[in-house]
């Protein structure tokens, strides 16, 4: 993956404080979303019936699962060819070869196999377990499975920008996913797609409780909105694709998720 500077909010720039409380709210009736659907007014829409009206430096987290699904990503497993290389790791990870084909054509090269287990860095950037594809939610049935989105980056750019077209409002906008972590169990919620907030904070010089001035501490800022977020949409049949946060009072950059990938050269565990 092609990957341009940094950008980190610098703490001239940041926040004075964190905020004292938050307003976290999941939009209710969204339908299943469909090939083609244009999530911008089934948005707004679920703002409206949630009795909310868009404020600047609101944020939308938006799953990554209605974003693929809009944007046609969905593969019938019985049209796959698969590989004599995914064919070969299908056998030592005891995966659906087709499964595993999807995940080598998603992915910039295989980081972890072992049976039952295929880890790998998505085209992305980032390392997820087989490359972020999904069956569930999906058609009721094992033989479709759901790729991660284009461009997310991109499109959460494209849904701020239509945000503000349609309502006048600059709101952040993250595109969720669920990953899990190598050394801690459990999955949480991250951001893989980002527009008009943060997605790194960095807090060096700002001075702790006895005024020592910090010298490492970044944020995952856009990490911490997803997680949050993901609370309350869930990974099961919740049916809450897309959460409203207010209070963030984040300041309105043009942050990026691939800002959040760290770079080969800093990675000792890769």
């Amino acid at each position: 993956m092609l990957k341009g500077p940094v950008s980190v909010l610098p703490v001239s720039d940041s926040l004075a404080a964190q905020p004292d409380s938050l307003q976290i709210t999941a939009l209710p009736g969204l339908p299943l979303i469909q090939p083609g659907d244009d999530l911008v007014p089934i948005i707004l829409e679920g703002v409206s019936r949630a009795g909310l009206a868009l404020q600047d430096g609101d944020a939308l987290v938006i799953t990554s699962k209605i974003v693929s699904k809009s944007e046609g990503r969905i593969v019938d497993l019985n049209t796959v060819e698969v590989s004599a290389a995914a064919q070969a790791l299908a056998v030592e990870t005891r995966k659906d070869p087709r499964i595993v084909e999807l995940v080598l054509r998603e992915s910039a090269m295989v980081s972890r196999q072992a049976p039952g287990v295929l880890v790998t860095q998505h085209r992305l950037g980032f390392v997820s377990a087989n490359a972020g594809i999904d069956q569930s939610n999906l058609k009721g049935n094992d033989e479709w499975a759901l790729l991660l989105p284009i461009d997310p980056d991109a499109t959460a750019r494209q849904i701020q920008a239509a945000v503000k077209d349609k309502t006048g409002t600059a709101v952040g906008i993250v595109i969720s996913d669920s990953h899990g972590r190598p050394f801690r169990m459990g999955n949480v919620g991250v951001a893989i797609g980002v527009a008009g907030i943060p997605a790194l904070l960095d807090l060096r010089g700002r001075d702790d409780l006895f005024g020592r001035p910090l010298h490492i501490s970044m944020q995952g800022y856009a990490d911490l909105v997803a997680s949050a977020a993901h609370l309350l949409s869930g990974e099961a049949n919740e049916g809450r694709p897309v959460v409203h946060l207010r209070g963030l009072n984040f300041p309105l950059v043009d942050g990026r998720a691939s800002d959040l990938v760290r770079p080969v050269e800093q990675d000792l565990y890769r």
